[in-house]
């Protein structure tokens, strides 16, 4: 592990602790929406129980510490962008980890592409601090876990022998689980909506369970406590 890598991961490390355990900051003030228009406007867009729930949970707790936030519902490969106080501004289909599971291989960031396995390529369940950067292309994307390597990022035109593109436009979510790992959405959607609000500062994104209850990890852990 060389010394920039190392001091990259320090500074996410107490940018995280900073930003989760203290007051609130960005969007200090924000009112979140009344409970009924939130869940109106995601019931309309077709959100499963699960996402309505955290949706509803993070705003009651206030757990995004005023930041823009974000939930991956992995049962429907679909990805929620919102504003600080909760509005919804904007859903799409995303591409998601080949294998199920909720972990992540210890590791897995520091490793080859070529030489992670399929049952290996997961997109772990949780809450975390997210940060925009690049990759190692220089391409820009929305670090969700750097040491892992999981990002947010726009579908790339490489990848046509996957048919990612197809997928994300079916209608079923079972043809959705197809990348290492990370969240990949619709080049449009990225641009128009993932940079615009989650490109220049810290959010706080949600990545649902597929193998435990929803509330077994999000709810059940005091506000401002250490990521779960």
């Amino acid at each position: 592990m060389n010394l920039k890598y190392k001091t990259l991961c320090a500074v996410a490390a107490l940018g995280a602790l900073f930003l989760l355990s203290g007051p609130v900051a960005a969007g200090e003030g924000v009112s979140p929406m009344p409970r009924a228009m939130l869940l109106a406007g995601l019931a309309a867009e077709g959100a499963s129980p699960d996402t309505l729930y955290t949706a509803r949970w993070v705003l009651d707790a206030s757990d995004n510490r005023g930041l823009p936030f974000v939930i991956v519902d992995k049962k429907d490969a679909r990805m929620y962008v919102f504003e600080a106080g909760g509005q919804l501004r904007g859903v799409t289909a995303a591409l998601l980890g080949l294998a199920p599971g909720d972990h992540s291989v210890p590791g897995i960031g520091l490793r080859k592409v070529s030489d992670i396995l399929p049952f290996e390529r997961t997109t772990p369940a949780g809450r975390f601090l997210s940060q925009p950067g690049r990759n190692l292309t220089g391409e820009a994307v929305i670090w969700v876990n750097y040491s892992e390597g999981l990002a947010i990022h726009r579908v790339r035109p490489d990848n046509s022998q996957e048919q990612r593109l197809q997928r994300l436009a079916s209608s079923t979510p079972a043809d959705n689980r197809i990348s290492l790992g990370c969240v990949v959405v619709p080049v449009a959607f990225y641009e128009n909506v993932v940079t615009p609000l989650l490109g220049n500062s810290y959010s706080v994104v949600y990545v649902l369970p597929e193998t435990r209850p929803v509330h077994a990890l999000f709810g059940t852990y005091q506000v401002g406590s250490s990521l779960p």
